[in-house]
């Protein structure tokens, strides 16, 4: 039996969907038997050797030959912003007990690239993105909030980690968006690679914690790191050949769910309803936000749509 193009599509978003959740789970069980500079440098150093692999087999580094001063200033930026979105996106799995909290937080990556487009590409919003950030910032609160009044421990601990990840996320979206056309996603996986486990080694010398991990430790690093800095970029990259990036981004945001489940199997706990409530609604919101801007695109003429950044 043929499979159809949107098909195989479907079926690439949904590798990539449980690969990236997975992520979240591995990356977590990691963190309860490592510091935290230890994980970041073994899960970095382990991932980029499955990307160096990939780059290898597939001839991705003869675009190196073409950079000139401007390509390689933007990985430079590029990588400082990777390296701190990231850094603060684990931080948060690192800090909140249960990793699909992250996850649902995580859908608020379309509001900010959307704030950002407006205020730096001078994007338009319509109004089905506007309902759109309104529930998912109302969500992000119901997830956040753990009761209080004083500002200090009115919000669970770790959310603020989550939130700065995903500007900075956005940020780098849109400076990818206005000055980058040559930069293959290989390269850039490969250029934030480098910054992280250079970043790491440093972090794990300073800390002195060594460099000996537990063998089990080790047996999810080579998981996690499998499917996260590899396996989700190479699924998302086969997904994209056959289906719009905006239906892409729609099934990504129910990872949520997948991680939720995985972090009852794996770890025995469960968020409040509060916070699935709230999970719900930012998935709800980024839905809305994505469909309006694929609804905004189609109303535009083919030389303003290129203009109008992607919400992922």
């Amino acid at each position: 039996m043929k499979i159809s193009d949107q098909t195989k599509g479907y079926l690439w978003t949904f590798l990539s969907i449980i690969a990236v959740s997975n992520v979240y789970i591995f990356s977590k069980a990691v963190m309860n038997q490592t510091t935290f500079p230890q994980f970041g440098f073994w899960w970095f150093f382990t991932g980029g050797i499955f990307i160096v692999i990939y780059g290898l087999v597939t001839r991705s580094f003869h675009i190196y030959k073409t950079f000139g001063k401007k390509e390689y200033s933007i990985l430079l930026i590029n990588g400082i912003l990777e390296l701190t979105g990231t850094f603060f996106f684990f931080k948060a799995i690192h800090s909140v007990e249960n990793p699909s909290v992250v996850s649902f937080l995580n859908n608020l990556s379309p509001v900010f690239v959307v704030i950002l487009g407006i205020l730096f590409l001078k994007e338009k919003i319509n109004l089905r993105e506007f309902i759109g950030i309104v529930i998912a910032l109302s969500g992000t609160f119901l997830i956040s909030y753990k009761g209080g009044t004083n500002l200090s421990d009115m919000f669970i601990d770790g959310a603020e980690f989550a939130i700065i990840s995903m500007f900075i996320f956005a940020f780098n979206t849109i400076l990818l968006k206005k000055y980058v056309r040559r930069l293959s996603p290989v390269v850039l996986t490969i250029n934030r690679v480098i910054f992280l486990t250079t970043f790491f080694f440093i972090y794990l010398l300073l800390s002195g914690d060594g460099f000996v991990i537990p063998r089990k430790a080790y047996y999810n690093v080579l998981i996690g790191s499998f499917l996260g800095p590899f396996l989700t970029v190479i699924a998302s990259l086969h997904a994209l050949k056959y289906i719009e990036v905006s239906k892409k981004s729609v099934l990504g945001t129910t990872k949520g769910f997948f991680v939720l489940i995985g972090s009852y199997l794996f770890f025995g706990n469960f968020p409040t309803e509060i916070q699935i409530i709230g999970g719900v609604l930012t998935i709800i919101g980024a839905i809305l936000i994505i469909t309006g801007r694929m609804k905004l695109k189609k109303s535009l003429t083919p030389e303003k749509k290129s203009k109008v950044n992607p919400v992922n």
